[in-house]
Order: structure tokens, then sequence, then C-alpha cells
């Protein structure tokens, strides 16, 4: 059985529960979650979603990102997805919010209220590779030139929150 996203308002009130389809077909506002792992050289954990996802697929992103389950913490949230997306555990602590809207090509759309994490480790992640297809570590300098001259290898969320992650760092 497939969990239930999460819709909330523009202050992350929760206002109701649906199927992960049609809330991405509707476009509505929904709850999520985004985390950032970082190694001790400073470099970010980035991961590639695998193919076959129903969007996005093949492009780079973040380390972790998901939604949290009907009646569960955010911060508990957080710790489940990145064993089960990333076969790693660290300890991760909140950074910031925001909220987006994109409007895939296939007619989905994404608009999500989405809880930043940001965590520290050196071991290597063992991915579910229905969930991830590679992986790498790479500078936020790095990262930054290529989401400039690369914009298309990289998730939409990903371009909208990276300036945002900087800022805390």
């Amino acid at each position: 059985m497939e969990d239930l996203l999460i819709l909330v308002d523009e202050n992350d009130k929760e206002i109701g529960a649906l199927e992960k389809m049609p809330v991405h077909e509707k476009g509505l506002l929904h709850r999520a979650f985004s985390i950032f792992v970082f190694n001790s050289a400073d470099e970010l954990l980035l991961q590639q979603r695998a193919d076959g996802k129903y969007h996005s697929e093949g492009l780079w992103t973040n380390t972790c990102c998901s939604h949290p389950r009907q009646g569960e913490v955010v911060d508990d949230a957080v710790q489940r997805r990145l064993q089960e997306e990333m076969g790693m555990k660290c300890e991760l602590q909140f950074q910031f919010s925001f909220i987006y809207r994109y409007q895939f090509p296939n007619g989905l759309t994404e608009h999500e209220l989405d809880h930043v994490y940001f965590g520290r480790s050196d071991r290597p992640p063992h991915p579910n590779k229905e969930e991830v297809q590679d992986w790498k570590y790479i500078s936020v300098d790095r990262l930054a030139k290529d989401l400039e001259l690369f914009p298309e290898r990289y998730s939409p969320w990903l371009k909208v929150c990276f300036p945002q992650v900087l800022q805390q760092l």
C-alpha cells in the first residue's frame, strides 16, 4: 500500500492527505524534506536518481529527498529515508524550509514545502538501486559552477534550494 502524502498550507499546517500520483497530477502543496550530507572535506554527497523514477530520472540531486508519512515527525522521517534510500545513518539537523513549484514536461507538478536538513559523514553510502543509480562527493564550489554550466543535469529542487544551502554554510 502506498504512503499518503501530507497536504499542507503555506504555514505547514496539515490540511489533508492523498496518494502520490494525484498530488503530483494536481500540483497540490505537500510536505517534503531534502537532506544534504557533507564529508569532512566539506564535499556534498550527491545522488543520481534511478532510471524509472516517475520524474527527474537520471538527474543529479542532493543526498536524499522524500516525504514524511502521515503521523510521522519530519525529524524521524529524514532518518528513516536516509537509511532506506542511501543505506547510511548520520546525525541530521534542520536548517530551513522553502516552498517551490515546478511543472515537468510529463505534466506532473512538484509543489512542495520542503524542510532542509544537513548532516556530516565520511562513511560511504550503500544506496538502494531502485532509487539511486550513482553517487559522488563534490565540492560546493564545483557544484555551483556545474549548476550554472549544465543545469539540465540537476533536479529542479536542487537548483532552487542550493543558493540557500550556500548561505547556511
